[in-house]
């Protein structure tokens, strides 16, 4: 194993787990991470990897809210459990148009859509648009302050919003975060169902490129391919823990208008930068 390689594989960790939960997508930080420090693997890994290591960082959702998700705690009265089943019933539904129109989009996404331009337009955009849903939100009464409230048609519009995050630089966190507080859910609200979207997701969207990987190279992974994996995730879930507690921290007291403006500054560094490359390959 080379040393040069598994730095680079703890920073993609750290990376992975800070950008996952806030709202400045992870994919899009991923995908300009590997243009500076590129990892010596296959272009196959590469899509496998910059997906999978996603489920260090939902483990970490698992972890912190349990109790929260678990249907079968025994310390829950039989109201607490039938809640639930009943907040997992709106996940479940939340997650069908994704899987209606992502799965058949996957690979034309991955083609088409993952370079630097592109993730540098939607950075800017959904930063300017963070800005101007919190500059309509200023000092809003949102009717739905905690995720048992929201009900099973607002969950479905969510996932509909979700939709926008299969293309790079979006921000899954961050435009489901946007389409709930449009539907009128609480920053805290909006975000805690995001987490709990965000398990069944990634789960399905891990399983989906492994199971390609296996098809497509008719092989299991290498031995170091699997330690890079199984690094990446650890090192993604430790962060992730401590990202998911700042977000939840920080928005008691704030609003998103900070990551607005992150997006906006780095995609127009990360412009400039794919410009003056491609004016220099030319």
């Amino acid at each position: 194993m080379n040393i040069i390689e598994f730095l680079k594989i703890v920073v993609f960790g750290i990376v992975e787990g800070f950008t996952e939960w806030l709202p400045i997508s992870s994919t899009g930080h991923m995908i300009l991470l590997e243009e500076i420090i590129p990892l010596r693997v296959t272009e196959d890994f590469w899509n496998v990897f910059k997906v999978v290591i996603q489920l260090g960082a939902i483990l970490a959702v698992v972890v912190l809210y349990f109790r929260k998700l678990n249907p079968f705690s025994r310390t829950k009265t039989n109201r607490q459990r039938q809640d639930t089943i009943i907040l997992w019933i709106k996940i479940a539904a939340a997650c069908v148009p994704v899987v209606l129109v992502g799965l058949p989009l996957d690979d034309w996404m991955d083609a088409h859509l993952h370079n630097g331009f592109v993730v540098a337009a939607m950075l800017i955009v959904y930063g300017i648009l963070f800005i101007m849903v919190e500059n309509r939100n200023h000092e809003m009464d949102f009717p739905v302050q905690k995720v048992s409230q929201v009900d099973l048609r607002t969950a479905i519009y969510i996932g509909c919003f979700q939709l926008l995050a299969l293309v790079p630089g979006t921000s899954r966190s961050g435009v489901t975060i946007i389409g709930a507080m449009l539907l009128g859910c609480s920053r805290a609200a909006s975000a805690e169902f995001t987490f709990f979207l965000g398990i069944p997701v990634m789960f399905g969207a891990s399983l989906l490129k492994i199971v390609k990987f296996i098809f497509k190279s008719q092989e299991m992974f290498s031995g170091t391919e699997v330690f890079y994996l199984v690094s990446a995730m650890v090192i993604a879930f430790i962060v992730s823990v401590y990202s998911i507690k700042f977000l939840m921290g920080y928005i008691k007291r704030n609003d998103f208008k900070l990551f607005g403006y992150y997006r906006i500054i780095l995609g127009v560094i990360v412009l400039a930068y794919f410009t003056m490359a491609s004016l220099m390959a030319a």
